[in-house]
């Protein structure tokens, strides 16, 4: 591979313990991929959590680092443990037990993009499997630990941002009569991954700038947030799925009118999270 796997935009000075991931924004598609699949460009990106990589551009400003997929979700999925293989898409993969996300065609190498839609009209080899996890699986969670790591020892504690979009249709699932449509869907599977007081105040980062949030549905986090969150010994993982309406025109995957003054919203979020990691957080003895 020509490049890494993903762009780390680190600060001059790190003075925030938060490091901001967005595994799914990668839009480096790989004539490998474009020639072997039965989807049309578009559809293929439908799945992208497209431009949020740009969205916390700023988080190094802030003083906290930015590590973003480059190559795209279709190809490999980063939010997925690596032994997340599918069967239906993996030649001699093996099923062990029975795990939604695979057996829904969204393992590690997806075999299908949203609403179902499948990517290959075949199946793929073990051994382009495993590069495909050696060259850009491994490298990038690599980085996220090295990061996690730096923050606990200088600051005692990580807080992990997992940040992605969500598309516009997913957050009716999330809101009744009762309740308002959710902007954004705090994910700390059901506070395993996060104290309380974490996630309280990232969501009132997004809150005092207008934006409605909830929690845990429908999105309560994936394989970052249960791989990386462990409260208990200071280091809490968050994901942030933000309405793609907000931001960008989902049908043709191009920012909308609302696109930059949306990121200046965010810039003030990110700030605020930013800040978490200025007083340390300590959970009492259980």
């Amino acid at each position: 591979m020509q490049n890494a796997p993903y762009v780390l935009d680190m600060p001059a000075r790190r003075t925030s313990c938060v490091v901001f991931s967005s595994p799914h924004s990668g839009r480096r598609y790989p004539e490998s991929l474009l020639n072997r699949t039965i989807l049309s460009e578009n559809v293929i990106r439908s799945s992208e959590d497209a431009y949020v990589d740009k969205l916390f551009s700023a988080a190094a400003e802030f003083g906290a680092p930015l590590i973003s997929a480059v190559l795209p979700r279709a190809y490999l999925d980063l939010n997925r443990g690596a032994e997340e293989l599918d069967p239906a898409l993996i030649q001699g993969a093996r099923r062990s037990g029975h795990n939604p996300r695979v057996a829904s065609g969204l393992g590690v190498i997806p075999r299908v993009v949203a609403n179902g839609r499948a990517i290959y009209s075949g199946k793929l080899t073990m051994d382009e499997a495993r590069l495909r996890i050696d060259t850009c699986w491994r490298p990038y969670h690599a980085c996220i630990k090295s990061l996690l790591a730096e923050s606990h020892d200088v600051f005692g504690q990580a807080i992990l941002v997992d940040c992605h979009s969500m598309p516009h249709e997913a957050v009716a699932m999330a809101s009744n009569a009762k309740s308002k449509r959710p902007d954004v869907v705090l994910g700390d599977r059901f506070g395993a991954s996060a104290s309380v007081d974490v996630v309280d105040r990232i969501e009132a980062a997004f809150v005092s700038a207008g934006l409605n949030v909830a929690r845990n549905a429908p999105f309560a986090g994936a394989y970052v947030t249960q791989a990386y969150g462990r409260p208990a010994r200071q280091q809490h993982a968050v994901q942030v799925e933000i309405d793609r309406a907000l931001y960008m025109d989902e049908a043709k995957i191009v920012p909308n009118e609302n696109f930059a003054l949306f990121q200046e919203i965010l810039r003030d979020i990110i700030q605020d999270i930013t800040r978490i990691g200025d007083d340390p957080i300590r959970l009492a003895a259980e």
